[in-house]
């Protein structure tokens, strides 16, 4: 569909009986949360929020919780810009496919942004309108009656959202945050700057707490491997302060272009111009910093990061399922707030997934999926695992082309799992898990049980591991004591199976004391019960005499062999109830290079391997972030609104 605001869109999706209002004063301070977490969790409607406490703005979430509904909102461009995707990868496909490739590229090309000047007013009042007079009077945006320089408001207008009861603060939870190159824009005309060459990112924003001064500072936490770090850099490196706009709401295909991992030669606010189905309309405020201005965003807020200032941002519950810790972070210093007269604010709730953003996630896959062939040859298949909170497991399928005259072990899957740790975002994998193509072509690589059993019959864990140590690490993983830092272990399986998994856990199968109470999560996936963790030095010694006994039972005839991966867990319990609870606590607790054992191991010119299972431990360790637990009073009230007569009642 083609929404020029996000009121257009509210509107769509209550025509369409997508829609619940709440009518109630609501805290955004996590009672707002909770009511989304249980209508998502429900798989229910988009939730308007009409009266929000402590801001005169309505505010509405869950707008991509289900599939469906974000296939309405974005429909029918999908499929256009999967082909423009598939394109900037690689530019031969419009000789093979040409009518398609021709309609994707008429889509861009009636997308691409029309810069325009505006003036405006200094010093208007909060929530009055602005001159709307456009210097350019052959646009047609002149007979435009509203844009988001309508009125102007504070920062501590906006709906303070809080979602999880240790949150440093409120924060944007769906920003289009924009810059550009510095040398593009400081000093430089509106007339003769390239908005191409721009970065449009979805970076968490402060709006309040800690040490930032109310309506004159907000945080600004950029994960590594982002867009904004490049443009910050350069900003640096000539000590000039970077301009920053941060947009929200707008067209609902905009909040999804900052998300996606678009190609080198393919533009964030291009993309959102094809996937809106209309051009990514803009003006440059004239000034000092030349602030970019998205006139069809709902709100934006401009200002500049300065050069070498930075404050304590956080913690905020992050979609990992544990809070991101406090950490010095660049912040931006506002020059203004714009908002449209009939803005809504949008937000979603980040945490343990699935989430909504597992749903954006989904998109993601779809719209790149045939271009990772092209970006990685050999590779058929790529999964980042949204459960285990994404970047935490990598699962892969690749052709494994050399020697094929002794297929006897992995050879050109090692080269593919380099090529995907060298690309962008999933070089951020911790775990990568690749398979041959070749083995099962069919193999569904979404379905991670599947997936789990075809490598675990497998893998040689003699030779099928490998390891890089002391390397980045994603910035919202604690799974080692330093910020961006820690290792990542590549698994690999070829060739027949080596072994037929057990089902049930064998009661010959000995576990020692301190461990105790072992199950299945799968086939082929034994989890224990550790003692609680204390230190490195006190685990090596106890996984270590774990995994020495389970190699002097490997050949007394107890099936061990057909047991290959042993986790070390708080609460088997837990870990063995579904899988998805078991891949985001392996993957989500564990460090490669410090928690990865085995029974029989050994060091053979630096290469590690075992004969026996491989044991990773997956217990919190007291340098892990906490994760996020809802606040008992707000559920209790939330609560009460789902009983009969509620306002959720029937909807949770």
């Amino acid at each position: 569909m083609i929404f020029r605001c996000m009121r257009e869109c509210v509107d769509f999706l209550e025509k369409e009986g997508e829609l619940l209002r709440v009518g109630a004063e609501l805290d955004p301070a996590l009672e707002m949360a909770e009511v989304h977490n249980r209508v998502f969790e429900a798989g229910g409607p988009a939730i308007l929020f009409e009266k929000v406490k402590g801001s005169p703005f309505p505010a509405v979430s869950n707008l991509f919780g289900t599939y469906k509904r974000a296939l309405k909102i974005l429909e029918p461009e999908l499929s256009k810009v999967s082909t423009l995707v598939d394109l900037a990868s690689d530019p031969s496909i419009a000789f093979k496919s040409p009518l398609k490739s021709f309609r994707a590229i008429k889509s861009l090309a009636h997308a691409l942004p029309l810069k325009q000047a505006t003036p405006f007013k200094q010093n208007q009042p909060p929530h009055q309108p602005l001159n709307k007079g456009l210097s350019n009077k052959k646009s047609k945006l002149n007979t435009k009656s509203s844009s988001v320089l309508d009125c102007r408001c504070k920062i501590t207008d906006l709906p303070m959202i809080r979602c999880w009861p240790e949150d440093g603060g409120a924060f944007i939870l769906l920003p289009q945050v924009f810059s550009i190159e510095p040398e593009n824009i400081i000093g430089a005309s509106p007339k003769y700057l390239d908005i191409l060459r721009s970065n449009l990112g979805m970076y968490r924003i402060q709006l309040s707490g800690g040490e930032y001064i109310a309506d004159k500072e907000v945080g600004l936490h950029y994960q590594i491997h982002r867009g904004i770090a490049n443009h910050h850099a350069k900003a640096l490196e000539q000590n000039q302060p970077l301009p920053v706009s941060i947009f929200v709401g707008g067209p609902p295909a905009h909040t999804l272009a900052a998300v996606m991992p678009l190609p080198e030669r393919m533009t964030e606010i291009a993309f959102a111009g094809a996937l809106a189905g209309r051009a990514f309309r803009y003006c440059v405020m004239p000034g000092v910093s030349n602030n970019v201005v998205s006139l069809d965003a709902d709100f934006c807020i401009t200002g500049r990061i300065m050069p070498g200032k930075t404050k304590p941002e956080g913690p905020f519950g992050d979609h990992l399922g544990y809070y991101s810790l406090t950490h010095q972070f660049p912040y931006i210093e506002v020059d203004a707030v714009y908002h449209r007269k009939d803005a809504i604010w949008p937000f979603t709730v980040v945490g343990r997934p699935p989430r909504e953003d597992s749903v954006f996630g989904k998109i993601i896959h779809e719209i790149t999926a045939s271009a990772i062939p092209h970006k990685l040859p050999g590779v058929t298949a790529i999964h980042a695992v949204d459960v285990a909170g994404v970047h935490p497991l990598l699962l892969a399928k690749a052709v494994d082309r050399y020697t094929p005259y002794d297929a006897k072990k992995p050879r050109e899957l090692l080269t593919h799992a380099n090529a995907i740790l060298g690309t962008g975002q999933l070089s951020l994998a911790k775990y990568l898990i690749i398979c041959s193509h070749n083995d099962n072509p069919e193999l569904d690589i979404s379905d991670e049980m599947g997936f789990f059993i075809h490598a675990l019959e497998r893998i040689d864990f003699t030779r099928d591991v490998h390891f890089q140590t002391s390397t980045t690490m994603d910035t919202l993983d604690y799974s080692s004591e330093g910020l961006n830092e820690g290792s990542k272990v590549v698994m690999v399986a070829a060739g027949g199976k080596r072994r037929e998994l057990l089902r049930y856990f064998p009661s010959q199968v000995y576990i020692p004391e301190p461990f105790s109470d072992p199950r299945l999560a799968s086939p082929g996936i034994a989890v224990v019960k550790g003692p609680r963790f204390e230190s490195y030095p006190a685990t090596d010694k106890e996984i270590n005499a774990l995994a020495e006994n389970l190699n002097n039972q490997l050949n007394n005839q107890c099936q061990l062999d057909r047991l290959p991966l042993f986790v070390v867990v708080d609460n088997s319990v837990e870990a063995s109830q579904d899988f998805s609870t078991f891949l985001w606590i392996t993957f989500s607790r564990s460090n490669p290079s410090h928690d990865i054992y085995g029974a029989g191991s050994f060091t053979s010119f630096k290469h590690w391997g075992c004969n026996g299972p491989l044991i990773i431990d997956a217990r919190i360790k007291p340098f892990h972030s906490p994760p996020l637990i809802s606040d008992p009073a707000v559920l209790k009230k939330i609560d009460y609104m789902a009983r009969k007569g509620g306002t959720l009642y029937g909807i949770v």
